[in-house]
């Protein structure tokens, strides 16, 4: 299974060399439907099984807050000094943003060589294109020596490519919400249910605080698999301070900087992070998890300053968001609730198949004006009209995002025509897949 959207990823979605594999590989997608991992396995197993040859694996699952989780991984590692593998789903702009070999993204010349291997080895047997991308995943970080793996679910767990890992040194489960219901199920218990089937024996698995149902779900598979269970919330706290964040568990009390990541939701992002490496078994120094300030993640909450940002006025700022389902937008609405010292914004374009109304109704009241989105280059975008409907008649036609910033530029500036525009916010948000077309159009560049 993929990442935000159906679990066929799109060739089309992918740009330069790496492309031009995945577009051949496109053609062997399963004309059956095999809900197994079955036929990833048996490519590994020509493979040399790669997934068996790695140094110890963090598993992240989880609805919202699995990319920040992995950042701030990332960034607790590094900053003791480990070299660590990163592999996310899915990407920005450019392929080689899911795979970070040893700290650094991977160069097209290392993706093109594994792709090309793969699709050797494979030998035109039915396959995804996620199921390719994992597999070049493990041969690249089997192949180059690090300390720590991070790995990211695409969608789901239990069925998702990255679970043939056989043996992880810990599981993360982020917050649960109703998500990809047409692949996970139309309940919490079912989405749960599919989340914790990364869960394996006696491995200890971190959970976010989750909804109850959603928790017992995780806590019977648990104690099923023989699974130490470490609920932020209850087992570990983490309280905010005048200098910063306390994280509190059974091993002790630390004294923490604020997140890099931004947003209130960030804590608990972070306590998790914490709490799998302190309870994995791995010896991370004390000082290595004052790490989190240096955490840094794309489209979440992302200050933009280039091309886009460029065409409002002097002073205000441009914050770009991926969050794309009900608990996301319950997230930033918590996070614009905060900003009430000054006028927001929101730009909207949502994926086809999301809860835009789910997603809309918690930052209708704090957003001065609401725009609808879709973008030419937006995969499955929404239609400008079915946002603004879901929006019950609040959105404007951007309809793009470009369009829309000019308009309220040039109305910030008809209100204010000889006096100095006072400062607002514009929060560009709903779909990872405009925030690629967004990154894209502003002129950024993964590092």
């Amino acid at each position: 299974m993929a990442g935000e959207g159906a679990p066929a990823v799109l060739a089309s979605e992918y740009r330069g060399r790496p492309g031009a594999v995945l577009a051949r590989l496109q053609a062997l997608y399963p004309k059956l439907i095999d809900l197994s991992l079955g036929r990833l396995e048996a490519l590994l197993a020509r493979l040399g099984n790669p997934e068996r040859h790695l140094p110890p694996v963090v598993h992240v699952a989880g609805t919202n807050g699995k990319g920040s989780t992995c950042a701030n991984l990332r960034a607790i590692a590094e900053e003791a000094g480990w070299r660590v593998h990163v592999m996310t789903s899915p990407h920005l702009v450019d392929v080689t943003e899911r795979f970070r070999v040893a700290g650094r993204l991977v160069t097209e010349d290392a993706l093109v060589e594994v792709l090309e291997e793969v699709e050797r080895v494979n030998d035109g047997a039915p396959i995804t294109v996620f199921e390719v991308l994992t597999a070049a995943g493990f041969l690249l970080f089997s192949r180059n020596p690090a300390d720590l793996v991070v790995l990211e679910v695409g969608l789901g767990g239990r069925l998702d490519a990255s679970n043939v890992i056989p043996s992880p040194h810990m599981c993360v489960i982020t917050p649960i919400s109703l998500d990809h219901q047409a692949f996970l199920g139309d309940t919490l218990e079912a989405i749960a249910a599919e989340k914790a089937g990364i869960i394996k024996q006696g491995v200890p698995v971190v959970t976010a605080p989750q909804q109850p149902e959603a928790l017992a779900v995780i806590r019977e598979k648990a104690v099923a698999m023989n699974a130490p269970l470490y609920v932020v919330g209850q087992d570990i706290t983490v309280s905010d301070t005048v200098d910063g964040l306390v994280y509190r568990d059974a091993l002790g009390v630390l004294p923490l900087p604020r997140p890099g990541l931004l947003g209130t939701h960030q804590a608990l992002n972070s306590a998790g992070a914490i709490a799998a490496l302190r309870h994995s078994g791995l010896a991370v120094p004390e000082a290595a998890y004052a790490g989190i300030a240096k955490a840094v993640w794309p489209a979440r909450l992302q200050s933009l300053h280039g091309t886009l940002a460029q065409l409002l006025p002097e002073g205000w700022e441009l914050i770009l968001d991926g969050g794309h389902n009900p608990g996301a937008g319950a997230a930033l609405a918590r996070v614009m609730t905060g900003w009430n010292d000054q006028p927001i914004h929101v730009i909207a374009g949502v994926k086809q198949s999301k809860d835009v109304g789910g997603f809309l109704e918690p930052l209708l009241e704090s957003a001065t004006s609401v725009w609808a989105v879709s973008e030419p280059g937006q995969h499955m975008a929404t239609s400008v009209d079915e946002v603004i409907a879901a929006s019950g008649g609040r959105a404007k036609a951007g309809p793009t995002v470009r369009e829309a910033l000019l308009a309220l530029s040039e109305q910030a500036q008809a209100e204010n025509v000889g006096r100095v525009v006072p400062p607002a916010r514009v929060l560009v948000c709903g779909s990872l897949y405009l925030a690629g077309v967004v990154l894209q159009q502003d002129g950024w560049v993964a590092q």
